[in-house]
């Protein structure tokens, strides 16, 4: 297998998630982040911003693709939205439900959007163990489920980014290897990493997770976080040091979009992005002025209760209760 080649760390491509830009019209934010100088979005597929399920898809998706192609933006597709497939319901119906039809079309549609829109990854998770559903039934329809959506995307040739989230069913990485050794490890089966939750719950230091998977990277969400809180932060108000961890990412070769990852900040997005690109572009360069800052930092030994990853604040993703139940909290 050939080694990736290095980036300059300046060379990563900055994106911005679209669930934080929740109060705009889509194409107001495409705008805003394109005259930023964004080089691309994460979009998430929601009422707002091109639903799935609403009439005439296919004119939509079109237009939204001439729209990317005129302001020079390059897209992946995320599949977080909390109340699209019910509106009783945050997330519901998962893979892991008794009857996650709904789900697994939502997902087929994203694959097919995303083919359409050229996307460089379709993003996904597991969802919270339901209430009364074992562990080993959940994990077997995560399996069937993601067996499903891997055929489909093999298909339409789109690569599937899996993210492991606090809380869910598959919450970190050593728990993305078991379901990607499960499913037989197929080539449309790579990793959405967010860097939040490295800082969160992995037990190396942000940068070593970096390295650890760059062979299987599609797609990255960054983010500031605090350890054992599932709080996504604007960069600098958490505990996170992102010029080693920008520096691992360019060391690794990866070569997709870098999109910031901030749900709760929709009420002040142009702002919140603006000040999020000035911030990772200056870590960029901090970074490229800092080659051989690559030491491993030894990690650090938090209080056990801690690693549960309790919501604080504005959460973006279920928390553990104590004795590892899955909560139904978050985003």
């Amino acid at each position: 297998m050939t080694a990736p080649t290095p980036l300059d760390p300046t060379e990563l491509r900055l994106g911005y998630g679209t669930n934080g830009f929740a109060n705009h019209r889509l194409d107001d934010a495409l705008a805003v982040l394109a005259d930023l100088g964004y080089r691309g979005v994460a979009l998430t597929l929601d009422h707002d911003h091109l639903d799935p399920f609403a009439p005439g898809l296919a004119a939509r998706v079109a237009a939204v693709r001439r729209r990317l192609d005129a302001l020079g933006l390059a897209v992946v597709i995320e599949t977080g939205a909390r109340y699209l497939l019910d509106p009783w319901h945050k997330h519901a119906p998962t893979l892991l439900h008794d009857e996650p039809a709904r789900r697994i079309e939502f997902l087929r549609r994203a694959v097919a959007v995303g083919a359409d829109l050229g996307a460089e990854a379709v993003s996904f998770w597991s969802g919270v163990r339901p209430d009364g559903v074992p562990p080993e039934r959940a994990w077997d329809r995560l399996v069937t489920g993601c067996d499903t959506v891997c055929a489909a995307a093999t298909a339409a040739g789109v690569p599937l980014g899996f993210e492991p989230e606090p809380g869910m069913l598959v919450a970190d990485i050593a728990d993305w290897r078991r379901l990607r050794a499960a499913l037989g490890e197929p080539s449309a089966f790579g990793l959405t990493l967010d860097i939040g939750h490295c800082r969160c719950l992995e037990p190396a230091p942000v940068p070593d997770c970096v390295r650890q998977v760059g062979a299987h990277l599609v797609n990255v969400q960054i983010d500031d976080m605090r350890r054992g809180v599932h709080e996504h932060l604007e960069f600098g108000t958490g505990e996170i040091d992102f010029p080693p961890v920008l520096a691992a990412l360019a060391e690794v070769g990866y070569r997709g979009l870098v999109a910031v990852e901030l749900p709760r900040h929709s009420h002040a997005a142009p702002a919140v992005a603006a000040a999020s690109l000035d911030f990772l572009r200056a870590a960029a360069r901090s970074a490229s002025a800092r080659p051989d800052d690559r030491a491993p930092v030894a990690p650090q030994t938090p209080d056990p209760a801690a690693l549960l990853c309790s919501n604080g604040g504005d959460t973006s993703g279920p928390a553990l209760s104590p004795g590892g139940k899955q909560s139904k909290g978050g985003d």
